[in-house]
């Protein structure tokens, strides 16, 4: 247990880091599995309003990561990683139907 005012302090900021760092965590994988099973339902059945559900749910799920990454919540490799996750998903969808 901290001893003095400056201890309980960082011990205070500490824990307020824990939880803010959780909660953006938590937003990232959950706005991940949204976007994959997006493109699982357009891989399944391909029209163009599932193409705009599966960007939309991208572009967020790429937003949150990038906010993520720019507080310092996640490395910058593994939001690189994370980003490139969901966009090789679409293309094993999106690439075959153009071709």
């Amino acid at each position: 247990m901290a001893n003095n005012k400056s201890a309980i302090k960082r011990a205070q900021v500490a824990e307020r880091n824990r939880l803010r760092n959780k909660a953006y965590k938590s937003a990232v994988r959950t706005l991940i599995k949204n976007c994959l099973t997006a493109v699982e339902a357009y891989g399944s059945n391909p029209t163009t309003e599932s193409l705009q559900e599966v960007q939309s749910r991208m572009s967020s799920a790429y937003s949150k990561i990038d906010r993520a990454v720019k507080s310092g919540v996640l490395h910058r490799n593994n939001g690189a990683n994370k980003k490139s996750r969901l966009a090789k998903a679409l293309k094993a969808y999106v690439a075959p139907i153009s071709a």
